[in-house]
């Protein structure tokens, strides 16, 4: 008696169901005729009010916009492709990745470099403060990235995956509902009998009111997006204050850097490692009452300890002697830079 039972159930629900399919398959169709007719221009179509079409209008171009903003200011924040497809495989996993910037991979090989030189020549000690502030400008640079994802890419999405799509879906619901309207009206027009006319206008003022209905929860959505419109302005003022910030902040590395390699001698150092950059055509020649003199230096030589300095092959530095020093050696100098170097790597010049 249970088996039956089920069975009964079973095959009720079965039967509501291929109801339901039939259902649905014959509106389908018949909305289908009825655009087709529209199309053709042999049927009458349902007008939206002005205002809902100004709703509408507004609605498309902030999807499209917003689309388009969000893709721009994705391509800047990270332009590589290939990283951008692997953050996000990374983020679906939940699974956090601190990916080194540009500026950070090439601060990295700069102070690489500069201690494979020897931080006591000027080239490599440059190299060393330049990749430093590399770093420090990829560092503002992450930083940037995180909060302008964060308070403006990051919502703008959302609206667009949820709101927008929640406000698409009603769209097209409604513009389903229109053709059902319009479908009715066109059985009425077309009824001839008496009982025709009576289930068409039945089926009329069910499809009017469904219609209505769905209209008016379309024009709630695009009425909301005037709120959408004052929070995209938020937003926006947080990405602007965020870039304001990153360039102060590049800035003032940059100007940091700039006095620092001013101040460090490194203009003095080039001149003497370039003298044919300087002013004179020639090397320039100590003051007369200077007892340094001008020596080239034949090979590189890294120094051992801070007494020392590190020589470059073929630049030229200044050099005296003390009384009493070990003649294998002599103090050079660098603009502000002094130490022991070794008399058998240079050439004097003067």
């Amino acid at each position: 008696m249970f088996k039956c039972f089920s069975l009964c159930i079973g095959i009720s629900v079965l039967m509501e169901f291929r109801k339901k399919l039939s259902s649905n398959f014959g509106g389908a169709i018949s909305r289908a005729k009825q655009y087709t007719e529209e199309k053709l221009g042999t049927s009458e179509k349902t007008e939206l009010d002005a205002h809902f079409e100004s709703l509408a209008q507004r609605a498309d171009k902030t999807k499209h916009w917003t689309e388009r903003i969000v893709s721009r200011t994705d391509a800047i924040l990270q332009p590589n492709p290939n990283a951008k497809v692997e953050d996000y495989l990374f983020e679906k996993l939940e699974r956090k990745r601190d990916r080194q910037t540009n500026f950070e991979a090439l601060g990295q090989d700069m102070i690489d470099a500069g201690s494979d030189f020897g931080p006591g020549t000027a080239y490599g000690s440059t190299l060393i403060k330049v990749g430093q502030a590399q770093k420090k400008l990829g560092k503002a640079e992450k930083e940037f990235v995180r909060i302008a994802s964060t308070s403006f890419i990051q919502p703008l999405r959302k609206f667009l995956e949820g709101d927008m799509k929640t406000l698409q879906k009603e769209r097209r619901i409604l513009e389903s509902k229109r053709l059902d309207l319009d479908a009715c009206k066109n059985r009425l027009r077309k009824a001839k009998s008496m009982e025709a006319q009576a289930n068409a206008e039945q089926e009329l003022r069910v499809a009017q009111a469904e219609y209505d209905r769905q209209a008016e929860i379309t024009k709630l959505l695009l009425e909301g997006v005037s709120s959408a419109h004052a929070n995209h302005l938020r937003c926006l003022n947080d990405f602007v204050e965020a870039q304001m910030s990153y360039f102060t902040q590049s800035q003032q590395y940059v100007a940091d850097l700039q006095r620092e390699m001013s101040s460090g001698g490194t203009t003095d150092s080039f001149q003497n490692i370039y003298p044919s950059f300087s002013a004179n055509a020639g090397p320039v020649s100590p003051a007369p009452d200077d007892k340094r003199k001008q020596a080239r230096v034949l090979y590189d030589y890294d120094a051992h300890d801070k007494s020392e300095l590190s020589l470059l092959a073929d630049e030229v530095i200044y050099v005296t002697s003390e009384p009493g020093q070990d003649p294998d050696w002599m103090i050079g100098e660098r603009g502000k830079q002094k130490g022991k170097v070794p008399t058998a790597y240079l050439e004097m010049l003067n």
